[in-house]
């Protein structure tokens, strides 16, 4: 049977794990062994791994577990590993033109490892399996109602840090609206029917905003989109690709209007496809908005891990989608794996 090995994240600011310790008892009462490495960092204690009976390692030993140990992890490797000799689950980001890509997928091609990218593990419809979108969705409308609520006191929002559960993100909003005398902003989400539009709304109504929802029917007929510049607030969720209209063009800051905070939750400036043209860089914890405009003021919310701001709630349900995948992993050439693979086998052949 299979051997995950769950190697600690060493991304700065990720807190997130891909499997609870319930899903580690899943496994071992399947046949699987399991490693988990230890992290200062994890939302979830590795203690609370080995009370499932999970064996544990010390952070970044993954580089030296046996050849047949399937490596799992969520964000990006260092780009110090040199070839990759392992099965790698994890969000690659190589499949889409990244800067990072090429090299990424010449360690597995020199080391003859292979990558399952989480991003592509999809079922025989072509929907991703599991997903953060539904909580990037969430924290990203927290944060742009954070942003605007900031810019009515006459001030930018400062750097943020990760909050331990919702309530404490919920609060947090709550009292900073209530500094600026309880008023409401307006909103409008293109992407409402989606994950990450779904968990946007479910954040506004929790805030009592009631936001406009837009989806394909709304923005069929391709722009411009005048009604987005009537809101205070507007949450992009939908990815950059072919045939998305632009949103927000580039001469937007100076046309009248009501928006003063833009949050691109899907967050691709860097694509030719981005429907929204008014930046050029994504946003940090540090620096979570960019100005682009000061009379009147446009803030964009582009920060590109807003799952990793609430890592318990973001964990426990992208894990609880996975195990499921996880369970068949001694089967990685059919079905979803199956298909991940040959995504990677593509890519590989394109290098």
């Amino acid at each position: 049977m299979p051997h995950l090995w769950v190697r600690a994240e060493e991304r700065a600011n990720e807190r997130r794990v891909g499997i609870t310790p319930k899903g580690v008892q899943a496994l071992l009462a399947a046949g699987f062994q399991v490693t988990v490495e230890d992290s200062a960092t994890r939302i979830i204690p590795a203690q609370e791994y080995r009370d499932a009976g999970a064996t544990t390692a010390q952070a970044g030993t993954w580089r030296d577990a046996p050849h047949d140990a399937i490596i799992f992890g969520l964000k990006e490797l260092p780009g110090d590993t040199g070839p990759l000799v392992h099965r790698h689950i994890l969000f690659g980001h190589a499949f889409k033109g990244q800067p990072s890509g090429p090299d990424l997928l010449r360690r597995f091609r020199e080391g003859g490892g292979a990558l399952y990218d989480l991003e592509y593990l999809v079922d025989d419809t072509g929907r991703r399996v599991s997903a953060f979108g539904f909580w990037a969705g969430y924290v990203g409308a927290a944060l742009s109602i954070l942003a605007w609520a900031a810019a009515q006191g006459g001030s930018k929002m400062q750097a943020v840090t990760d909050w331990d559960h919702k309530e404490a993100l919920i609060l947090d909003v709550t009292e900073a609206l209530a500094r600026i005398g309880h008023r409401r902003p307006t909103a409008i989400i293109i992407g409402a029917l989606g994950r990450t539009g779904t968990g946007a709304s479910a954040f506004c109504e929790a805030m009592g905003v009631a936001p406009t929802g837009w989806d394909m029917a709304e923005t069929a007929k391709g722009g411009p989109f005048p009604e987005i510049l009537t809101h205070d607030i507007f949450l992009n969720c939908i990815l950059a690709s072919p045939g998305v209209p632009v949103f927000v063009p580039d001469n937007a800051r100076s046309e009248p209007r009501r928006l003063s905070v833009i949050g691109d939750i899907a967050c691709d400036p860097d694509s030719a496809y981005s429907p929204i043209k008014v930046y050029d860089r994504v946003t940090t914890w540090s620096d979570p908005v960019l100005r682009i405009a000061d009379d009147p003021v446009l803030d964009v919310m582009a920060i590109d891990n807003l799952p990793s701001l609430l890592p318990l709630e973001s964990s426990q349900d992208f894990a609880d989608e996975l195990l499921p995948h996880l369970l068949g992993l001694d089967d990685m050439a059919s079905g979803v794996w199956g298909r991940a693979n040959e995504t990677f086998r593509a890519a590989l052949a394109e290098l």
